[in-house]
């Protein structure tokens, strides 16, 4: 089974300082749900491990998420891809979950529901906090510079991460590295 991981925010869509709060504030970054698509026709499952702090702070409540991620899978749909799942974190930073990306609880929580090991799985994210957590659980990390990536990787990043323009860059990586 080929699996990857990915962010939402900044990597599948648009990101926002002020949180993506409603269904219409949810737009994909130009490409992100073709390379989906290419992954799925590949043979990839796309898991998508997101922090989604707005909630703690009320910005936004489950329903409204569920909406959001409803209107991804329907575009998604639409280009012939799919998820496979997507987990959230609901809490904030102060909370002190394990979900909570840089931490590896909602990795884990994966690896247990699929029965899998997480070693060689690629994990997709535009933030240190996305690599941290990818590393701590063992998937192997990687860089987009859309949404905070280019923040990111001015302010340093582990060496050995491998770092992409985008989501579609990474998956052309993927797909002619298994040719």
């Amino acid at each position: 089974m080929s699996l990857i991981i990915l962010d939402r925010d900044g990597v599948i869509n648009h990101d926002s300082d002020d949180f993506i709060k409603s269904p219409a504030e949810w737009e994909p970054i130009d490409g992100s749900l073709e390379a989906i698509a290419r992954l799925n026709h590949a043979g990839y499952r796309v898991v998508v491990i997101t922090n989604q702090s707005g909630i703690a702070r009320g910005f936004l409540d489950t329903e409204t998420l569920n909406r959001i991620h409803s209107k991804m899978r329907r575009m998604l749909a639409h280009v012939g891809g799919k998820l496979e799942a997507v987990l959230f974190c609901p809490h904030g930073p102060e909370d002190g979950c394990n979900c909570r990306k840089p931490k590896d609880g909602a990795f884990v929580e994966l690896a247990h529901r699929l029965r899998i090991k997480l070693a060689q799985i690629p994990a997709v994210g535009d933030s240190l906090r996305d690599i941290q957590a990818a590393q701590s659980a063992g998937a192997i990390p990687i860089l987009v510079k859309t949404g905070k990536g280019e923040q990111t990787l001015a302010n340093g990043i582990p060496e050995g991460v491998a770092v992409y323009d985008d989501l579609s860059a990474v998956v052309t990586a993927l797909l002619e590295s298994a040719e």
